[in-house]
């Protein structure tokens, strides 16, 4: 039996603050340049972009504080705000037509499906393991 049912989970979290916290802090600390790697057309003062990289950080801080205390019971709930961000960004796009709403969505969306997959796959594999002990037990 896996001592660790969902180590490689845990594992996809590090994508997410990989991305949420150097995100964070390049829109904290360079707006414009960021802005304009993240390939967005759209003008935006350089204050909005920084509120914008707080919380990618705070999140960020969040997240590393789940996968250091391996709080498993939270994995999957890692994956509701990045459905609403996914739905917001393809709202945020169709309105502005600014490609930084889809690079954003193809980050998030990869690290949602990443982890999301491998969620799945791991519950999985333990329910069967878990079946089989049960069914050894009678």
């Amino acid at each position: 039996m896996n001592p660790m049912p969902l180590e490689r989970t845990r594992r996809s979290l590090f994508y997410l603050v990989g991305y949420l916290f150097p995100s964070g802090a390049a829109l904290l600390l360079f707006p414009a340049p960021t802005m304009r790697l993240l390939l967005s057309t759209g003008h935006y003062d350089n204050v909005f972009p920084r509120v914008a990289g707080l919380l990618p950080i705070g999140l960020a801080l969040v997240i590393a504080g789940i996968i250091r205390h391996r709080t498993e019971v939270l994995y999957p709930l890692t994956l509701l705000p990045r459905a609403v961000f996914c739905a917001g960004f393809i709202v945020f796009y169709l309105y502005t037509r600014d490609p930084l709403f889809l690079v954003l969505l193809a980050v998030v969306g990869f690290g949602a499906a990443f982890t999301g997959l491998t969620y799945l796959k791991e519950n999985a594999q333990a329910q069967r393991v878990g079946d089989g002990a049960s069914a050894e037990s009678r």
